[in-house]
């Protein structure tokens, strides 16, 4: 039986999940049963999912007193390098029957850095070195300075999960910087054929921000983040038909896939799947939790809605101006908090690592 996932593929999407821990990295674990099921392609993760796992799963507190370590940092550093490490094991098979289009997982790196392009450069290649999996992909967030950085890290050949994207605007941007690193790759007689890139665009919290400014039955509720991510798209399909991405593909390149995040239904009168179905389409990425691939096996309704959608969306952006919302603004608020998130979740988790340290 063909699953839901599995359809979505064959649209050209591959569902992701954003989730892990490590009694699910074992070669029968849950991870591994999911690959075999053609249930997920490929996993993210972020400082505040393993905040979570940490502080839930008592088998981090064995790892944690095996290290021999004081320095809680060091521990967590150490724990999520050999959870995504394991996990890329687990998905190399998927990644060589592929050739490269699947099986990758996703590590950030520390999020207090995301104003400072050097310290992510230098930390990135750090876990890129240190991991050592053609598979990996690490996350950087896609603040004008870490453009900078991903900019840096696609031209030394580095996979890049190109994190926290709200606007089309800082999209855009961070499309010329992948573009310029891969042509500088180019111009150095490099090998461009598996330098691998996703832009993550977060969807479901700009409804999160916009459907409380409109009034109550407005039916632009529940509008705005799809009409958002499919402008991105739009985007992408300019940027896929450009002359400069032609000479790039012909030199062997891999497109950088739109990858649309947070996009579990928050609102619980929309559909579970509002934001997975509303945006499958060629050459994307959509990382869910656990209970959104759930709601995928039960409730999705596989069809390219992405392919040509630009214009409806700039129209419904457009209605959303008239009645005074400003989404260029919301993306710049929902930049700071997201990150302002990430750097709170990374401390938590240092600090649910610190309180399991022997005394």
């Amino acid at each position: 039986m063909t699953t839901r996932s599995a359809q979505i593929e064959s649209l050209g999407q591959a569902i992701w999940l954003d989730a892990i821990t490590r009694s699910w990295l074992g070669p029968d674990g849950h991870i591994a049963k999911l690959i075999a099921a053609h249930d997920i392609y490929g996993l993210t993760s972020n400082p505040s999912i393993f905040a979570s796992a940490i502080a839930s799963a008592p088998e981090y507190a064995e790892a944690v007193t095996s290290l021999g370590s004081n320095d809680a940092a060091t521990v967590l550093w150490t724990l999520m390098k050999e959870d995504v490490g394991a996990a890329c094991d687990l998905f190399a098979p998927l990644y060589a029957q592929s050739n490269g289009l699947h099986g990758y997982c996703s590590i950030e790196v520390d999020p207090s850095a995301a104003h400072d392009a050097d310290r992510t450069v230098n930390q990135a290649r750090e876990l890129w070195t240190t991991i050592n999996r053609p598979n990996l992909m690490i996350k950087v967030p896609s603040t004008m300075e870490g453009l900078v950085a991903i900019e840096t890290l696609i031209s030394e050949g580095i996979n890049v999960n190109a994190t926290l994207l709200f606007s089309v605007q800082r999209y855009e941007a961070l499309v010329e910087a992948w573009l310029r690193g891969l042509e500088t790759r180019l111009a150095k007689g490099l090998p461009l054929d598996r330098v691998a890139s996703v832009a993550s665009f977060f969807v479901s919290r700009v409804d999160g921000a916009v459907d409380p400014l409109l009034p109550e039955g407005s039916p632009l509720r529940g509008k705005a983040a799809i009409a958002n991510a499919r402008s991105a798209y739009a985007a992408f399909e300019r940027m896929r038909s450009g002359e400069r991405w032609a000479a790039l593909k012909a030199a062997g390149a891999m497109v950088q896939r739109p990858l649309w995040a947070s996009t579990s239904a928050k609102n619980p009168a929309y559909s579970p799947v509002l934001y997975v179905d509303e945006l499958i389409g060629p050459d994307t990425v959509n990382t869910v939790p656990e209970a959104t691939l759930d709601a995928i096996r039960t409730h999705s309704n596989p069809a390219d809605r992405l392919s040509g959608s630009g214009e409806d969306a700039h129209a419904t952006v457009q209605e959303l101006a008239e009645a005074g919302i400003d989404i260029t603004q919301i993306a710049n608020d929902l930049e700071t908090a997201g990150l302002s998130a990430f750097v709170t979740s990374f401390d938590e988790a240092i600090a649910t690592v610190a309180a399991s340290l022997p005394s």
